[in-house]
This record gives structure tokens, C-alpha cells and sequence, in this order.
């Protein structure tokens, strides 16, 4: 954990954010992987939602294809992994819009320091 911290201290910082001011669909991702490390599930979703939503289903699949391999019906993974990449595609923008919202016509910036 501590080259992630040295990378993420070493001052790389997003050329989207750098440029136009905006946050740009990954904006906060790192922090969200630092937070959810260190065991603060809820600053990891503030940082950025797919972070936490990526591991729980990593973890839900692995739960599932364990399951289904135990038992002699035949299951087709397909269908569940096109829905799992959907709403993670559609959590990426709506996170990416809403943290624009909330920083440009409500003034709140939604992705403080990482403490």
C-alpha cells in the first residue's frame, strides 16, 4: 500500500481536471481504491462509486460461479456479465454528471483531498 500512496502523493494528476476544470469520467478513482484499502467504504464511494461496485462484483461472481459449478445445471455467464458492464458503464456517467453538476452550478466539490 505504500507505493500506491507514493504514486498517488507523487503529484500525477488528471490532464481532463488540469485542462477544462471539470472531472473527467475516472476523476477520483484512485482515491476510491486508497479509501476502500484502508476500510472506509464510504469515502470510497464518494470518490468514486465503481471502485466498491467493481469489488462487490468481482467477489458476487466468484460466489456464483462457485455455486452454479456445484450444481449440474448447465448456466450461461453471458447474459449477467452484459448486465454487470452495463451498470457499471452507466454508474461511470452518472457519477461523471453529477459531480460535474454539483461542482459547477452548486459549488460543492465532491472529491476533497485524500486525508
Amino acid at each position: 500500500m505504500n507505493w500506491l500512496m507514493n504514486l498517488y502523493r507523487s503529484g500525477l494528476s488528471c490532464m481532463f481536471h488540469t485542462l477544462t476544470g471539470l472531472y473527467c469520467p475516472g476523476c477520483g478513482g484512485t482515491r476510491a481504491v486508497l479509501s476502500l484499502i484502508k476500510g472506509d467504504l464510504r469515502m470510497s464511494v464518494q470518490y468514486h462509486p465503481l471502485v466498491p461496485y467493481t469489488v462487490f462484483v468481482i467477489l458476487l461472481e466468484i460466489i456464483l460461479r462457485a455455486a452454479y459449478k456445484r450444481s449440474s445445471r448447465s448456466v450461461d455467464h453471458k447474459k449477467r456479465v452484459r448486465i454487470f458492464i452495463l451498470a457499471g458503464a452507466a454508474i461511470v456517467v452518472v457519477n461523471w454528471f453529477f459531480k460535474n453538476y454539483m461542482l459547477v452550478f452548486q459549488g460543492v466539490d465532491l472529491l476533497p483531498a485524500f486525508k
